[in-house]
């Protein structure tokens, strides 16, 4: 196998994903930890432009690299009191559980594979399309419409909002 520059990147997106992500759930701030999953959705971001998905791309840096974070960025400055540490003890047993899901999640991804049968592609032509079949597809509600759970998001974020601020109140 020859090393072009894409496969370069690609492991270097796959590390540096991998990196943050780690560090997203090990660090015990809560402002660097939001901080690690920004970069982590940035790189996630890489992966899709170096796929050719330019407008998947784009929708992932201006939706949860730009909004998502931001909401939680605000909600952790919002409700945290005393600083942004998290709890310093965990129970052994939720360290046990959480080990155990992490053991039989590797198991299950390297299952998955060494089963798949990866097909080498030879077109690798970026397939777009017309920014109207994306606006129908984003605005139908059919069985392959993106309404409904565009909808279904955008109410939650809204209840997180206005639960962070009555907590906030109540103080």
């Amino acid at each position: 196998m020859e090393m072009t520059l894409e496969t370069v990147v690609f492991y270097f997106l796959a590390v540096f994903i991998t990196a943050c992500s780690i560090l997203t759930v090990t660090t015990r701030h809560m402002v660097r930890s939001a901080t690690y999953l920004l970069f982590t959705l940035f790189g996630t971001a890489g992966i899709y432009f170096l796929l050719g998905y330019t407008f998947l791309g784009s929708v992932q840096i201006m939706v949860y690299a730009g909004g998502i974070v931001v909401l939680y960025v605000f909600s952790i400055l919002l409700t945290s009191g005393e600083g942004d540490r998290t709890i310093d003890k965990l129970k052994r047993s939720k360290l046990l559980a959480g080990l155990g899901a992490t053991v039989v999640g590797a198991i299950i991804v390297v299952f998955i594979t060494l089963k798949h049968k990866f097909i080498v592609t030879t077109d690798l032509a970026p397939l777009e399309t017309n920014i109207k079949t994306i606006g129908n597809a984003m605005l139908s509600s059919d069985k392959y419409g993106y309404l409904l759970p565009f909808e279904a998001i955008s109410i939650l974020l809204l209840a997180c909002i206005v639960g962070g601020l009555v907590i906030a109140r109540k103080r």
